[in-house]
This record gives structure tokens, sequence and C-alpha cells, in this order.
């Protein structure tokens, strides 16, 4: 029998069981090379793993299963990287997350996970042009300067972002709320195609995972986590826009937010947001002048 490393091992569980970090140290403490995870009573793995005694059977059962399948060979077929929590690529501001992604599976140009700084832009699925004017004023000056762009490959405002820093020549790196075999929403399929071609993809799931609405939550953590200021063009007051928001500013990240005409219900969430904190912005020089102060001060 060929023996699994410890990358194999963790590949294999969390392609059974897609948990993140928190849930999984309990076992790594008690088995820090998952060497005797397989062998591991059901109870053991319900106490370890906190399932159900049901749901551990079945997770013992699928493991041992999937050992056997050469998953590294799967995942290289389809250009698609996984980056562990103990890898170098891995970014380290993502592991001050409460609940860190256990694997990162990337697809695109890993090296954009080493850069400096990074910058989430994001905002309504129903974005107008008033997003896109905003980001013509915002953008090109972070692109000018080296900064990575940050969105959530949804449809409105986080496309936007994208599409605009590919045509200005910029890196931008795409969260997605689902695994990497599965392109949604569908009016994106031509945007995941540059990204995947020039730019990056990031998953916390495997590659099978299909969309399912508590997995975008879980998703905008990792878009407002991997950055070091947020911007919002466009969000109703209710929304994930205002949530992920709010979770970067829990966090201490900067937060700028256009301010919008009272007329637009799209301006409900920037607004408000600028009275609990945000930075109003109408210029992309205002962000690089704040980090550009940051590093001064560092």
């Amino acid at each position: 029998m060929i023996k699994q490393t410890f990358y194999q091992r963790l590949l294999a569980l969390h392609y059974v069981l897609p948990i993140p970090l928190n849930r999984l140290e309990p076992l790594l403490q008690e088995d820090n090379d998952l060497t005797a995870c397989e062998g591991m009573s059901s109870y053991q793995l319900s106490r370890l793993l906190r399932l159900t005694p049901e749901r551990a059977r079945k997770f013992k059962e699928a493991y041992n299963k999937v050992l056997g399948t050469p998953l590294v060979q799967a995942y290289n077929t389809n250009n698609i990287t996984p980056i562990p929590f103990n890898h170098p690529y891995y970014p380290k501001q993502l592991k001050t997350l409460y609940d860190p992604p256990t694997i990162l599976y990337a697809k695109g140009n890993i090296d954009y996970l080493t850069m400096k700084n990074y910058v989430s832009v994001i905002g309504a699925r129903d974005a107008t042009n008033y997003s896109k004017d905003a980001m013509s004023f915002i953008l090109p000056p972070l692109v000018q300067n080296g900064i990575v762009i940050v969105s959530g490959m949804a449809k409105g405002a986080d496309a936007m972002a994208h599409q605009a820093t590919h045509n200005l020549g910029g890196k931008t790196i795409g969260i997605l709320g689902h695994g990497h075999y599965t392109r949604y929403p569908k009016e994106n399929d031509q945007l995941y195609t540059i990204m995947e071609q020039h730019h990056l993809t990031l998953s916390e799931y495997p590659p099978y995972i299909t969309p399912q609405k508590w997995y975008f939550p879980m998703r905008n953590r990792l878009i407002s986590g991997l950055c070091d200021a947020l911007v919002v063009t466009e969000a109703k007051e209710k929304s994930g826009t205002v949530i992920t928001l709010q979770h970067a500013l829990d966090n201490g990240k900067d937060v700028y937010c256009v301010p919008g005409p009272i007329t637009s219900i799209l301006s409900l969430g920037p607004n408000q947001s600028l009275l609990e904190g945000a930075k109003p912005v109408w210029n992309g020089y205002q962000i690089v002048e704040d980090f550009q102060d940051l590093s001064f001060q560092k």
C-alpha cells in the first residue's frame, strides 16, 4: 500500500468533510499528522469533530474510501491547486479569522497570494452605472500602485470590479461561494474564463461543491478577511454587502463607502455605514495615501 502523506490525508478528509480549521483543530491536536484518523472509532471522531455518532460513522467510511482516490492528480488535471493552512502561500491574514479555511482551492495565478496589499471592492448584485462610474475613479490609482482587487464573482458590482481591473491591466482575485467545477452565476461564464486564465479564483470548498445560499455569507468573511481595506459602491440597507462591510469593521479593516444619492435605495447601505465609522471615498488616491501613511507609521 502506498504511504499517504499528511497533504494527501488532509485533502481526503476535507473532500469528505469540508469544515473550517477551528472545527478540525481538536482532531489535529490529538493526531497532528492524521496517521491515526482512519483507525479511530466513530465515538472518537464524533467527539473530536463534533459530529453525531451516525455522521461520524459515515465520515469514517467515506474518508477511508477517499484515501485511495488520486485527488492530487484530479485537481492537477483541472488546474486546481489546493493550498492548505500550513502552505507558505496561505494568506496569513486569513489565519486571524475565528474560522479560517482549512484549505483554499486556487485556480489561476497563485502568485497573487504573495502580494503586499489587497483591497476588496463590492456592492449590490443589481448595481447601477453609478457603481461603474465610481469604480472608474477608484480603481485606476489602486491598479497603478500594484494593489490587488478582491471581490466575490457575483453579478453586478463584483463582476464590474473584476472586469474593470482586468481592463486596466491590474490583478484581481475572485472568492467563490462554491467549488471550482461550477460557474455561478451563469451570466459570469466569460468572466470566469478571464479570471482563471489571467487572474485567480479561490474557494474554501472542494471542487464538487455546488452553490447553496448559506455558503455565500461564509465567502463574504474571506472577502473581508483577505483585504487590507474594503470599498462599497452601492448596497441596500440590509444585504450581504453590508454584512461583509460590518465584518470588515469588526476586524479592524479600513472601510470606504461611496456616498450615494439620497433618491436611491442602493445608497442606504453606504450612507448609513458612513455614520457608523466608514470613510467616504470618491477617488482611489485617498486609499493609496492611507496605505502610504500606514507604511510610514510602521
